[in-house]
């Protein structure tokens, strides 16, 4: 097979310093099972890291991968949106498979990909369910923002994300049809993703929205099943509450980006007033025990944090252009 033959899908690993955990996710890919008749690769994409990921996947290039290719490739560009990008022009799969270093797919994960994007010819993304693997217990009622740790337990049944639904699947264990992703996505996203130069989360919704506003259908496939490895020190609250106020403060934009220009005038004064009476009204019921039920804390930080949303987003925007 030369280097410009499509294959059938690409599984693309973006990661920043993840040379300790991504062995295991390389691991797991080793073991998939009745893939023999799949055409397909691994592709890590190094999203600048400072550690010895390099080395750590040569490593793996030089003991083989099932005579399967495994490929390098570097994004310095800070962000997990700049990293996705970079594994899609770098793909050579017809359909692309994200998963993170902190992910392990289930054995069957690759065959059940595969096989749904061929029987869901219209699906131009479709997520995994997804389950928390928690290195310590998580705080109690956890279960109410498990969602943003893109645990996603939606039952055994598949079915289409309709837009007013208003919801979407996480990019970890994401299947995107690659000419859905390069016909729709632009290559400068306004979420970009944490880094040192943002705090914003939710860039990956920001690009499946571009291929669902682009009339294709978003899925959730519950046969392909991964496991989040959670480690102790994000179940503490000063990293809970960061990662409430950080999806938060990006809410805006992503609202926004469900409606036409004109559709905005109306849209944004009546989301934010509901914005701002969920946020009052949690406030009230819930005041007396926010200082010690972290659960209940991080929902009214995520709560504040989208009624400040469109400002904080409207002055980074204004940094970006001056």
């Amino acid at each position: 097979m030369s280097n410009t033959d499509e294959l059938d899908i690409t599984v693309a690993i973006p990661t920043y310093n993840g040379a300790t955990r991504l062995p295991a996710v390389l691991d797991r890919l080793k073991k998939q099972i009745e893939v023999e008749n799949i055409a397909w690769e691994v592709l890590v994409v190094d999203n600048n890291s400072t550690d010895n990921l390099k080395e750590v996947v040569q490593s793996y290039e030089n003991i083989g991968f099932n005579n399967l290719p495994i490929r390098y490739c570097l994004e310095t560009q800070q962000g997990a949106a700049f990293a996705r990008i970079k594994a899609i022009k770098e793909a050579r799969g017809r359909l692309v498979g994200f998963l993170d270093d902190d992910t392990l797919p289930a054995l069957n994960w690759l065959k059940s990909a595969y096989l749904f994007g061929c029987e869901h010819p219209q699906a131009g993304a479709y997520g995994s369910q997804i389950h928390g693997n928690y290195e310590v217990e998580p705080p109690e009622n956890f279960h109410r923002i498990a969602s943003f740790f893109a645990i996603t337990e939606r039952g055994n049944q598949a079915h289409i994300y309709h837009p007013q639904m208003k919801m979407l699947p996480p990019s970890a264990g994401l299947v995107v049809r690659r000419k859905a992703w390069l016909e729709n996505v632009p290559d400068r996203p306004f979420l970009s993703g944490r880094s040192g130069q943002s705090i914003l989360n939710s860039e990956d919704l920001e690009a499946i929205l571009y291929i669902q506003n682009a009339n294709w259908e978003i899925w959730y496939n519950p046969d392909m099943e991964i496991e989040h490895q959670i480690p102790r020190d994000r179940l503490t609250k000063d990293y809970l509450i960061f990662l409430m106020k950080s999806t938060g403060l990006a809410r805006h934009h992503i609202r926004m980006l469900r409606y036409k220009p004109w559709q905005k005038l109306v849209f944004f004064p009546l989301g934010w007033g509901n914005d701002i009476r969920k946020a009052l009204t949690y406030f009230i019921t819930n005041r007396q025990v926010l200082d010690k039920d972290i659960v209940a804390a991080c929902e009214m930080e995520f709560l504040r944090s989208s009624i400040i949303s469109p400002f904080y987003l409207w002055r980074q925007s204004l940094q970006k252009k001056t």
